[in-house]
């Protein structure tokens, strides 16, 4: 649930990717408890959050062509994601993030 724009391309097109897969995973009656338990995944906003990784891989000029379902428009509610702590982890992890961070302050455009 980390801001898109501040993403490096890595941790952009690997956020995507696991959408689909915990949809995959989710249509296919496979588990996703642990994600739900580890307060990584939250299952009634992974379209709207699909839509706006999708929309920053189209300003970065990514061409996206792998739409979800509209049923997961209104996927069951579960799940709980503590934000704040997703931001703290990726800037720690990744320089490069971190980079992106740093000057979405220079820019205006910070949390």
């Amino acid at each position: 649930m980390v801001d898109p724009k501040i993403m490096c391309r890595n941790h952009l097109l690997g956020e995507h990717a696991e959408i689909h897969m915990f949809v995959w995973n989710i249509d296919h009656k496979r588990s996703v408890k642990g994600y739900l338990d580890k307060g990584l995944l939250e299952t009634h906003n992974l379209y709207t959050r699909h839509e706006k990784l999708a929309q920053e891989l189209r300003n970065r000029g990514y061409h996206h062509n792998s739409e979800l379902y509209a049923k997961w428009k209104r996927a069951k509610k579960a799940g709980s994601i503590d934000q704040k702590r997703s931001l703290e982890e990726l800037i720690n992890r990744c320089e490069k993030c971190k980079e992106r961070y740093m000057n979405s302050f220079e820019t205006g455009n910070g949390n």
